[in-house]
């Protein structure tokens, strides 16, 4: 029987009667409205919301730019497809160590497996590891192994250790706690509790997870490219500053083909794991 206190009743379709919501929670849905509705008037002049006015009156000089995508170009097609290649090895192995990685993060970051003064510290490591944007960590990484796909890899890898670790850890978090108290009735060591009681509930979100950041590290893999971090961004780049619009047109459908197929694939992945 629900502890919620109800304040009034109200009659609904065939008298059936609706508790109400005590007047308290009522007050704090409407302030927490109020507050992000003061948030978002508050972001407007920053964030330049005025200019969307342009978006009618200008719709023109989009369309005369836009209309040069428009008769795109695969006589290089050949190249495309193995610099697109590249970019999805890059996010296949960047992806594969941040889940390596990041499980062991995950694992120290989930408040119902370790105390407080270790979940604390490996949070705010992750934290500013998924705070810093891919491009920065591809940067750092030129610089350090030289141009080239490998820069590209440890980016996303750096990157994505922070994110896997967060979405890994709150389904830990969120696992039914009885598994894994049979489990210590037994006897057994902390890390068998997690072995066998938690990782078996959490590995179906943890799959769809990962194939979710893959699908999402390819594209990010593209953006990489534009600063020297290999696969199709480079090209990507190149067509745009000779002003190759058909060729970059091509590029682009290239781009979206590939997802969407992985986007299939990984559906399918996800139903025969799940």
């Amino acid at each position: 029987m629900s502890n919620i206190p109800v304040t009034a009743d109200r009659p609904a379709g065939d008298g059936v009667v609706v508790p109400r919501p005590p007047l308290s929670r009522r007050l704090r849905s409407a302030g927490l409205w109020l507050a992000l509705a003061l948030f978002l008037a508050w972001s407007w002049g920053p964030a330049e919301m005025s200019k969307a006015a342009n978006l009618l009156t200008d719709w023109r000089n989009m369309a005369e730019f836009g209309s040069a995508f428009l008769q795109p170009n695969f006589h290089e097609w050949e190249l495309y497809i193995d610099e697109m290649i590249v970019t999805i090895q890059i996010a296949a192995w960047g992806t594969a160590l941040a889940v390596v990685f990041g499980i062991p993060f995950a694992i120290l970051s989930s408040s119902n497996v370790c105390p407080i003064w270790i979940v604390q510290p490996t949070r705010r490591l992750m934290d500013a590891s998924r705070a810093i944007n891919e491009i920065v960590f591809a940067l750092l990484f030129v610089v350090a192994v030289g141009l080239g796909p490998f820069a590209g890899v440890m980016a996303l890898f750096v990157h994505n250790t922070g994110i896997i670790a967060k979405l890994f850890s709150e389904a830990v978090e969120s696992a039914d706690p009885r598994p894994v108290e049979g489990i210590r009735a037994t006897g057994a060591s902390r890390l068998q509790e997690v072995i066998f009681g938690l990782i078996p509930q959490v590995m179906p979100l943890w799959t769809s997870y990962t194939l979710y950041r893959f699908e999402t590290n390819v594209r990010s893999a593209t953006v990489l490219g534009i600063i020297g971090a290999g696969g199709i961004g480079q090209t990507i780049y190149e067509n745009i500053r000779s002003f190759n619009y058909a060729e970059t047109a091509a590029i682009m459908i290239i781009i979206v083909a590939s997802v969407m197929i992985i986007d299939v694939i990984s559906a399918q992945l996800r139903r025969m794991l799940v």
